[in-house]
């Protein structure tokens, strides 16, 4: 019995033959070995696959001679199979490998060969056949390693001096690429492949065409602005091809084995003694860093630009809302004048009584113009002469309801000593005292007194002070007080605000700041600004008076001697009643139309000279109808009545009409107009309407013909 199991052990030792085995697989599996290698090896290396350029191609050889030496020699196969592999260590001293890619190389080998043999095996490898595998793949791997040993010792004194530069290089953070005149890349330097994140071997001896493509697919190479990045973008093609330097173009790439970097890379074309053009080189330089902080930059720029728009957004509206408490009281003084008036004219007609109804009805218009003028979304500034006197005399009256009506109640004292003129944006200039007020009377939750001064420092300066009577500030709190980024917990905008408010000042040549008082308590906002010297001032009323208008002198003459009938159209009964009953009284034929459509066919079934338009009507604006009326009458007057500010309109609405009129109007510039006789002219009838107005901000350039 112990004799059969013997004789068994020897059967199944005599069946299993690993040489025999190995042979089999590889005679029919030897391209799917050969391929599966060269896939893996790739994956190792990070070899990229370049056109023309067959990896596979010595793999395939390797492969071949092992099947062959298996099945024509038997044992003898190990013992002449490293001969073989020692020429492929050659061969890839020559492709510029690594001895580490060979090691790396070989090992691949082994493990596709156990793989491949453990499909057909059913996941089963013999011990015998393992260890074969293991010492055929090791030995060639030794034999390869010392063929490339041996190669480096033959070149020693040259490499030597190579290796010195090399060294030198390799130790630079910059990356060097050598190109030769026909776009071969020549030579890189080891920084070059770390940047890059692939081996330079993919494109070292290669036309760049060629090589080149491939790796900047493979990193996904793109400029900063996302579109690909193509070979004729490097800057070595460009200068080629330029015969110039070419200086700092990106390149953001993703290695392989992640991660993002952004590389600035520069080249200069380099000339033979005789002049003639040898190649070019290219430098590589990692600007992640630089990049990301720039980018970093950008984001908290942006951010603060839309922090600061918001900021600027808000703290209008809460202006506005704040100061419609103010005008709300003021108005109700002006009514209650009214009402007063107008019962003492029932009880016994004086015209002094009429006389204070036009002047109290005259002041309402002036303080809606105001707050008309403080709401207008302007994007740019208009320089004027401004009285400072007078624009803090008004940015009082604005702020007055909302510093006096509160609980703690805070009372401006003026101090103001005519100092003159600035050059400034007068609603920018009105706009930022009220919200210095406001500022400083947020620092008073007691209440008290605020003191606001004007003086002439000399003959070149003015300061404007505002003196609160809240705590003194500490070293630190001044220190960054105007800082766009600093956070009050108390009034978060508080800084941004004020920080855009100094860029202000500055624009008009001046300086904001802040300051402690010299004596007891409180702290002062401090605005310097130039002066306007007073025999070259210009000064324009900054005040827009409620009848103000706006006239354009036509180009040709009028084919009316005299404008005798005149349509009034207006959705509003009262307005429109009150209208024609003034007009008709002072001589003309005027009809009513309450629908600007039933005033478009009233002016198709007769002639009219003129026509006075509401601004705001629900069906149609005052503007399309101006149109409309224009394209039946080009000589016809027209002119809008608005209780709306008409900055915002654009130029080509404002060129329809010859005269904008503000409500409540002025019936003297309103006749003025109406009453232009052939060669008369828009504007002398506003300059008989008495003060000037103030240009509005988009009216037309030229007249209209």
């Amino acid at each position: 019995m112990a004799g059969g199991r013997a004789h068994l052990g020897d059967l199944n030792v005599a069946r299993l033959n690993p040489i025999e085995a190995l042979s089999e697989l590889l005679q029919g599996e030897q391209e799917r070995v050969a391929r599966l290698w060269a896939k893996r090896l790739r994956a190792e290396v990070y070899e990229v696959e370049i056109p023309g350029r067959d990896l596979r191609a010595p793999l395939r050889r390797l492969v071949g001679e092992m099947a062959r030496l298996l099945k024509d020699r038997g044992e003898d196969a190990v013992r002449l199979w490293p001969e073989v592999a020692r020429s492929h260590g050659a061969d890839r001293y020559t492709q510029n490998f690594e001895p580490e890619d060979l090691t790396r190389e070989f090992k691949s080998l082994e493990s596709v060969l156990l793989h491949v043999y453990a499909r057909h095996h059913g996941g089963l490898i013999e011990p015998e056949v393992a260890g074969l595998i293991s010492e055929l793949v090791w030995e060639g791997d030794a034999a390869a390693q010392a063929s490339y040993a041996r190669i480096l010792k033959t070149e020693e004194v040259r490499f030597r001096e190579a290796a010195v530069m090399e060294s030198v290089l390799n130790h630079v953070d910059v990356g060097i690429l050598l190109a030769e005149v026909d776009g071969t890349v020549s030579f890189a330097t080891p920084p070059v492949s770390r940047l890059m994140g692939v081996p330079m071997r993919a494109v070292v001896g290669g036309r760049a065409v060629n090589t080149v493509s491939p790796v900047l697919t493979q990193v996904n190479a793109r400029h900063l602005t996302g579109e690909p990045f193509k070979v004729a973008d490097m800057p070595f093609v460009r200068a080629l091809k330029e015969q110039g330097p070419v200086r700092g173009v990106m390149m953001v790439v993703e290695r392989p084995g992640g991660g993002e970097v952004t590389l600035e890379m520069s080249a200069t074309p380099v000339w033979e003694e005789e002049g003639e053009l040898a190649g070019a080189i290219q430098t590589f330089t990692d600007r992640t860093e630089s990049a990301n902080k720039t980018k970093a930059l950008e984001s908290a720029y942006g951010e603060l630009r839309r922090l600061q728009g918001r900021l600027l957004q808000r703290t209008r509206q809460q202006a506005l809302g704040q100061l419609a408490g103010g005008a709300a009281h003021a108005l109700n003084n002006f009514l209650n004048v009214l009402r007063l008036r107008i019962t003492l004219l029932q009880r016994e007609y004086k015209p002094e009584h009429l006389e204070a109804l036009d002047k109290t009805v005259q002041q309402i218009g002036e303080l809606v113009a105001r707050l008309q003028e403080f709401n207008v979304q302007r994007t740019e500034e208009r320089p004027i002469d401004v009285k400072v006197d007078q624009t803090v005399r008004e940015s009082l009256e604005l702020a007055r309801g909302e510093l006096e009506q509160r609980e703690h109640p805070v009372y401006v004292e003026l101090e103001l000593h005519d100092p003159g003129a600035v050059r400034a944006d007068a609603a920018f200039f009105r706009e930022l005292v009220v919200n210095l007020l406001l500022a400083a009377r947020d620092r008073m939750e007691e209440g008290g007194h605020l003191k606001l001064e004007t003086r002439r420092e000399n003959q070149e300066w003015l300061t404007l002070r505002i003196q609160d009577e809240g705590p003194t500030y500490a070293a630190e709190e001044l220190t960054h007080l105007f800082d766009p980024l600093r956070r009050d917990p108390g009034a978060p905008q508080l800084s941004l605000y004020l920080a855009v408010a100094r860029a202000q000042v500055q624009r008009w040549g001046g300086e904001l700041t802040a300051e402690n008082a010299t004596t007891g308590k409180g702290a002062a906002f401090l605005v310097r600004l130039p002066r306007v010297h007073e025999q070259s001032s210009t000064y324009e009323p900054t005040r827009t008076p409620p009848s103000g208008t706006k006239a354009v002198a036509p180009a040709a003459p009028r084919r009316f001697q005299q404008t005798r009938r005149v349509l009034v159209v207006d959705d509003d009964l009262d307005n429109a009643r009150m209208m024609a009953e003034v007009l008709g009284e002072e001589g003309y034929e005027v009809q009513v139309a309450h629908d600007p459509r039933v005033a478009l066919d009233m002016w198709d079934r007769r002639r009219f000279d003129a026509a006075l338009l509401d601004a705001v009507m629900p069906e149609m604006s005052g503007w399309e109808v101006a149109r409309a009326l224009r394209e039946k009458s080009p000589q016809a007057l027209l002119a809008i009545v608005t209780g709306m500010d008409v900055r915002g309109q654009n130029r080509a609405n404002l060129a329809l009409v010859d005269a904008v009129f503000r409500k409540p109007i002025d019936v003297g510039a309103l006749d003025d107009f109406l009453a232009q006789t052939e060669g008369g002219s828009g504007g002398e009838a506003a300059q008989a309407a008495g003060e000037a107005p103030e240009p509005l901000s988009e009216s037309p350039d030229t007249p209209r013909h």
